[in-house]
C-alpha cells in the first residue's frame, strides 16, 4: 500500500462555518470551525440527491486528523470513498468538528464548553442541507462515531429524532459504571501531586508540552468530561469524585449516568423504534469495557422495541485503539439502508 495520499473517486471540500452558537463559548474556543463534505463520484454529473451521513470524532479528536496516515492503512476520508467507487450507493459524508480546549465536547451542551449539540443540529444539518442535494429528511440522515463519536451517535438520533433516522457507533462510551468508575482511584492518586486540585493539575499541563505525565491522559478526560456532563451553571466543571479519595459523589456522579445511553433508551424509546438503522459495534477486549456497553445498549434498544432485522451488532477481536477499519464497514451498511 502507498503511503502517501491518493486522488478521490468523489470530491472532497473543505469548508469554513462561522457559528452563531459557539461564538463567546465558556472556554473561548474558535467560533469559526472547519466542516468538510465529502461528495460520492457522479454527483456532479446530475441532479440526484443523497442521503446522508454526518462523521464525529472520538475524544481529543478534530475534523482535520481524517486526514491523518498511518502505516499499512488508508485514512477513512479514503475508505469512505472506495466504499462508494465500489458500487455502494452514494452519500454525503458530513465531517464535524467539536473540538475544545479540554479536547471534546461529547457532543452536548454545556455551560462548561458550549452549546455543541446545538451546533451539530441547529446549524451544521441546516448549512449542509442549504449548500448540496441532500434528502433533508431523518429517514435519509445518519450518524456515526467512536468512542466519543459513537456516544454522540447513540444519543443524538434519541434526542432529535426529527433529524436522525439512523446511527453506527463504534465503542461508544456507555454503561458508565463500567467504563468511567475504573479511572475514579486512578485520578485521585494522581492528584496527590497537585494538592487534590484538577485545575492545578490543568495549569501545569497547559504550560508544558502535552502527555509527557502518565496520568496526563486520565485528568483530561475526567476534566474534559465534568465540564461536559457536570459543569455549574458559571461554567466550573464539577468532578464526579471525590479528588481525595476517588469516592463517587453522588449527585454528580446522577448527572453523568443520566447522559448514559443505555439509560437514555428507556425515555427515548419512540424515537428508538422510529430508527431505520443501526450499527453497533466494539473489541472483546476493549480497555473501558465498551463491549460490555454494546451488549447493554443492544439489549436497551430490543427491549425499546426496536426490531432486530434494523440493528447490526458485532464484537470482534480487539482494543479500543486501531479499529479504524471498521468505520468504512459500517458506512456502506448505513448507505444500503438509509432513505433514497
Amino acid at each position: 500500500m502507498l503511503p502517501w495520499e491518493g486522488d478521490l473517486a468523489g470530491r472532497l471540500d473543505r469548508h469554513t462555518v462561522d457559528s452563531e452558537l459557539l461564538r463567546g463559548n465558556p472556554l473561548g474556543d474558535p467560533h469559526e470551525r472547519p466542516l468538510w463534505v465529502y461528495v460520492p463520484p457522479g454527483y456532479d454529473d446530475g441532479d440526484e440527491r443523497y442521503p446522508a451521513v454526518y462523521v464525529i470524532q472520538g475524544y481529543t479528536g478534530h475534523v482535520a486528523m481524517w486526514a491523518n496516515r498511518t502505516p499499512f492503512r488508508q485514512t477513512f476520508l479514503e475508505t469512505a470513498d472506495a466504499v462508494f467507487a465500489g458500487g455502494t450507493p452514494g452519500c454525503v459524508v458530513v465531517y464535524v468538528d467539536a473540538w475544545t480546549a479540554y479536547g471534546g465536547s461529547q457532543f452536548v451542551d454545556s455551560p462548561g464548553t458550549g452549546r455543541y449539540h446545538s451546533y451539530l443540529c441547529d446549524e451544521i444539518v441546516p448549512w449542509v442541507d442549504a449548500r448540496y442535494r441532500t434528502l433533508p429528511v431523518p429517514e435519509s440522515r445518519a450518524i456515526a462515531g467512536k468512542s466519543s463519536g459513537g456516544f454522540g451517535a447513540m444519543i443524538t438520533p434519541m434526542l432529535r429524532p426529527d433529524l436522525f433516522g439512523a446511527l453506527a457507533t463504534h465503542a461508544g462510551d456507555s454503561l458508565y459504571e463500567l467504563s468511567y468508575v475504573q479511572d475514579f482511584g486512578k485520578a485521585a492518586r494522581a492528584l496527590r501531586a497537585y494538592d487534590q486540585d484538577i485545575l492545578k493539575w490543568w495549569a501545569d499541563f497547559r504550560a508544558r508540552p502535552a502527555f509527557t505525565k502518565p496520568e496526563d491522559a486520565t485528568l483530561l478526560q475526567l476534566l474534559g468530561v465534568s465540564a461536559c456532563f457536570s459543569a455549574r451553571e458559571d461554567g466550573t466543571p464539577e468532578l464526579p469524585c471525590d479528588p481525595r479519595t476517588g469516592a463517587v459523589r453522588p449527585e454528580v456522579w446522577a448527572r453523568w449516568l443520566a447522559w448514559d445511553p443505555v439509560r437514555m433508551v428507556p425515555d427515548h424509546a419512540a424515537a428508538i423504534r422510529a430508527l431505520r438503522a443501526v450499527w453497533i459495534d466494539a473489541g472483546t477486549s476493549d480497555e473501558y469495557y465498551l463491549d460490555l456497553g454494546a451488549e447493554a445498549f443492544r439489549a436497551a434498544i430490543a427491549e425499546a422495541g426496536l426490531p432486530d432485522d434494523r440493528v447490526r451488532f458485532e464484537l470482534f477481536d480487539a482494543g479500543h485503539a486501531a479499529i479504524d477499519y471498521r468505520y468504512p464497514l459500517s458506512l456502506a451498511w448505513l448507505a444500503e439502508r438509509l432513505a433514497r
